[in-house]
């Protein structure tokens, strides 16, 4: 089973909500987007997703980097941290030169749709990482949508789903709902 676990605009952009200079490809000035909306709803909610981690966390390499590089070097408290060094992580790369820099990580080298179909059954959630969610989309390889809905619409920026070539259409079905005290509307849609 694969679950995605993603922050998004209303307009579906995903790039760079953490903070300024997370993501600038393409001339993106709207990092860290999401700042400020996190509550205590939305803190339990994540917490309540981690601590019942029972697979591996799956990223696109360079999210794995960024995020991993983010939260084990951050000086402030925060719950994040241990969960995601301790916890199985595999990361598909492109390039059989890839490192892993953190412990608990395989690297999955080669075609995204190969590499990972082998690891399915382990159960994956995947963070960030756009690119590899619209290759297992496309290859029809999602099991589950979870997203936090922002209340902003920023108009440009890489969207969840960016391209026509994302994959046919996909039927989801709402299965929870949570409103958040900043307006975010945390939504887990299971694919049918």
């Amino acid at each position: 089973m694969i679950t995605v676990f993603q922050n998004v605009t209303l307009d579906g952009v995903m790039q760079a909500p953490g903070r300024k200079g997370e993501d600038d490809r393409g001339g993106f000035e709207h990092g860290g987007w999401a700042d400020g909306y996190a509550d205590e709803v939305s803190m339990g909610f994540a917490a309540e997703g981690m601590s019942r981690q029972d697979g591996a966390l799956l990223f696109g390499r360079r999210t794995y980097e960024d995020l991993l590089g983010f939260w084990t070097t951050t000086e402030r408290p925060n719950p994040f941290t241990d969960v995601l060094v301790n916890a199985r992580k595999l990361v598909v790369t492109r390039s059989a030169d890839t490192t892993a820099a953190y412990p608990n990580t395989e690297l999955l080298v080669g075609d995204a749709v190969k590499t990972v179909a082998e690891h399915r059954e382990t159960g994956l959630t995947i963070m960030g990482s756009g690119e590899l969610i619209r290759a297992l989309h496309a290859a029809r390889m999602i099991d589950t949508y979870v997203l936090q809905i922002h209340p902003i619409v920023l108009g440009s920026g890489t969207k969840l789903f960016a391209s026509e070539e994302d994959g046919e259409r996909a039927n989801l079905e709402l299965e929870r709902t949570i409103p958040t005290t900043t307006g975010v509307i945390i939504a887990q849609y299971a694919v049918r």
